[in-house]
């Protein structure tokens, strides 16, 4: 009995992009997602040198550290690639590409990864993501400064510490070498994907029991019936035990699939590159969300430093907030006092008829009246009907009609 990997790859410009930016490759044994990044171009200029480059290592290793090794210096590879191609072509300064990559060796999977796409493991029911963000909120998340909800709406969560590109020489890839076996479903995705549909989506997904293209597919459409405003990538690679000795065909997908080109701000140009460029390439003209800042201790301290900031002020405006509406609420209640005072009725205290500045009701257990003025009335002097009357108190219009009543109770008092 032989293992195999069926694998399928998907991509998707997305709802709002212009272009696809992503590229994906699923091979023989490598599998790939590659998530372009530029500013005034670049994005799928870079993650297409990225793809082209780095799938030359697909193909048969003898051992798992063979293929890591081999997949590590191919993402270096790319990344001298990609800083040749800016020196040439100076319109593409600040283009980037994260790379999340995977060669199978038997049951071993030897992984290299940058940037903010992502490896996912789904064995026996549950989903475990392989890789760590290289971003800087996922630095915060990481030293405990916030919460993983808190990323998710970070006014930086967009800014990746670590990618391929034209600014470090040698970047710094994560590698690893997991084992693997029949049964289990990995997935390779731009952050289009993980972004925007939660991981219980996601698990929900590769449980439903279809196969890895038809799972690709379930994943895109739902990201997309979510808004999916960016790229969407998707690598589904299933491992398991058949008598099938055929592998699937190697499939590119994105803007790595197809010839591209580029205009240079002096016109347009043949790019010269190595011979595995075999198409010339086409600069992106859609802005990106995400951008790219080079991981050194001083623009971290920065970072750190303008979060905090920010979260003072958050506080500041919180508290401002609160004052303003005790103040607000204070100001409302001494109006409302104030409003009661203008009012008088007529009522009785200790069997003695008085009049009440205020109104009959209380505010909790504070009454909103006090005796204002006592008369020389009793109540029991009062026919019997009128005794009712004023204990159940006698509104009055102002203080000139109160004493008008009490008038006419005396009145009433010495028939």
């Amino acid at each position: 009995m032989t293992t195999h990997a069926k694998s399928a790859a998907l991509s998707n410009v997305g709802k709002i992009r212009s272009n696809n930016q992503d590229s994906g490759y699923a091979g023989t044994q490598l599998f790939v997602v590659a998530d372009g990044m530029g500013g005034h171009a670049g994005g799928d200029v870079a993650s297409a040198i990225a793809i082209r480059r780095i799938r030359e290592t697909d193909r048969v290793y003898t051992s798992p550290g063979d293929a890591e090794f081999a997949l590590q210096s191919s993402l270096i590879a790319a990344n001298q690639l990609l800083a040749e191609t800016v020196f040439e072509h100076q319109e593409l300064t600040g283009m980037g590409t994260t790379v999340s990559a995977m060669l199978r060796v038997g049951d071993s999977m030897a992984i290299a990864h940058i940037g903010d796409s992502r490896i996912y493991l789904f064995r026996e029911g549950e989903l475990s993501q392989i890789t760590a963000d290289h971003t800087f909120v996922q630095r915060l998340v990481d030293s405990g400064r916030i919460t993983a909800e808190e990323a998710a709406v970070h006014p930086r969560r967009s800014v990746l510490m670590r990618v391929l590109g034209d600014v470090d020489a040698a970047p710094e890839i994560d590698t690893a070498t997991l084992g693997t076996q029949p049964g289990d479903r990995w997935l390779i995705c731009s952050d289009g994907l993980s972004s925007y549909l939660a991981e219980e989506r996601i698990k929900k997904a590769m449980a439903m029991g279809l196969d890895a293209e038809q799972t690709a597919r379930r994943l895109v459409k739902e990201t997309l019936d979510h808004g999916a405003p960016d790229n969407v990538t998707v690598v589904i690679v299933d491992v398991d035990e058949s008598d099938d000795s055929a592998l699937d065909e190697p499939v590119t997908v994105g803007s790595a699939a197809a010839p591209l080109t580029f205009d240079s701000d002096a016109g347009r140009k043949q790019l010269r590159l190595p011979t595995i460029l075999l198409h010339p390439l086409k600069v992106a003209t859609t802005p990106e969300d995400s951008h790219f800042e080079p991981e050194s201790d001083e623009y971290l301290a920065e970072l750190i430093a303008e979060d905090k900031r920010r979260r003072r002020r958050r506080r500041i405006t919180w508290l401002t907030a609160l004052v303003v509406a005790i103040a607000a609420l204070i100001a409302g209640l001494v109006l409302t006092y104030q409003w009661t005072q203008d009012h008088y009725y007529v009522g009785e205290e200790r069997g003695t008829v008085v009049i009440y500045k205020g109104v009959q009701q209380s505010l909790g257990p504070i009454g909103l009246s006090s005796v204002y003025e006592t008369t020389d009335v009793q109540v029991d002097d009062l026919p019997n009907y009128t005794q009712t009357t004023v204990e159940d108190t006698i509104n009055a219009g102002s203080l000139a009609d109160a004493r008008a009543i009490v008038e006419r109770l005396a009145d009433a008092s010495n028939p």
